[in-house]
């Protein structure tokens, strides 16, 4: 054996053990110590439904759920049998509603170092009910479909829990992903809403969303129509479904009463890449995908209130963690 595969050899079996304790005298605030954790995982496993009954009291329920878990012909099972709640409801209505309406909620800086701007919980409320109202007045309710291909702007996290909230169900595309990847996504979902962006700035450059918009809009006939959240300005192309974003808030109501959805409807469907053959959509759950989010980010991350969570990731849990906070 070469020094080359010794090394890899080395690499491939790891024997350390490491106390967070020790190592981050932050983790100390969580009160929990590397023998605690492991009596935490060993619940998990031994006692799943009352590990995960208990866990589930850190959220907001409509209607409690009657049965942690119910076995089924599918792997996962039924999770939280019979529970009524809301997502973004979690996420934003009862922060509000404990005092915490005026603390900031999300951070969003631009690609442009100068450029920021900061939600508080009872502002993102205000615009996640609006962007709601606004997919209502168009005809859109549970369980229809919309995508999102959106740069990592407000608009993004806005939209996501404007679906959550009326029981629409979103599937994102990543940013840099081609027109193709978008439409076979769209045709697969049959969405009726396709959210996108004039242009995606990024590193100084600029990156037309709508000219691909432009050129595969008559290949999904199911999109209604097309919201477009102005990011540069620029001349673009357009189609004759495009509706600008602030248009489609504009004279939306700020309330917006939350659907009150069952723990195992669908949230939203994220599809595989598609790297070895058709992507695959993946329908991820109300209660469980929250759950799991929330306290993975509590208890992974270690995250406190006043602490604050960065993130450059195109990825739902960006939104998801205000459950905790």
């Amino acid at each position: 054996m070469s020094e080359e595969e010794k090394k890899m050899e080395s690499i491939l079996t790891e024997t350390r053990v490491f106390d967070p304790v020790k190592l981050n005298k932050n983790f100390a605030k969580s009160g929990m110590s590397l023998d605690e954790y492991k009596k935490l995982y060993k619940k998990s496993i031994e006692d799943m439904e009352g590990f995960w009954g208990e866990q589930a009291k850190s959220l907001d329920w409509f209607k409690p759920y009657n049965k942690v878990w119910e076995k089924t012909d599918l792997f996962p099972g039924k999770w939280f049998v019979g529970g009524k709640l809301n997502v973004a409801y979690n996420c934003l209505d009862r922060h509000v509603k404990k005092g915490k309406g005026e603390k900031v909620a999300l951070i969003w800086e631009a690609d442009e170092p100068r450029q920021a701007k900061t939600y508080t919980y009872k502002e993102l409320l205000t615009e996640v009910n609006k962007a709601a109202n606004g997919m209502k007045r168009l005809g859109l309710k549970k369980g229809d479909r919309v995508t999102i291909w959106l740069p990592m702007i407000p608009e993004l996290t806005i939209i996501m829990l404007a679906c959550a909230r009326i029981g629409v169900i979103h599937s994102i595309v990543f940013g840099g992903f081609s027109k193709e990847a978008v439409k076979d996504r769209i045709e697969d979902s049959n969405s009726r809403l396709l959210f996108t962006s004039d242009e995606t700035a990024r590193a100084g450059k600029f990156y037309p969303k709508m000219n691909d918009v432009a050129e595969m809009i008559d290949d999904v006939p199911t999109i209604e129509h097309v919201i477009v959240v102005k990011r540069t300005g620029r001349e673009v192309a357009h189609t004759k479904k495009d509706i600008w974003y602030d248009d489609f808030i504009a004279g939306m109501s700020e309330k917006c009463e939350p659907e009150q959805m069952d723990s195992e409807d669908t949230l939203f469907i994220l599809y595989t890449s598609g790297t070895t053959g058709k992507p695959k959509g993946v329908n991820h759950t109300t209660a469980g995908y929250l759950l799991y989010t929330a306290y993975t980010h509590r208890v992974v991350f270690n995250y406190h209130e006043e602490d604050i969570w960065y993130c450059t990731a195109d990825e739902y849990e960006n939104s998801l963690c205000l459950a905790e906070i």
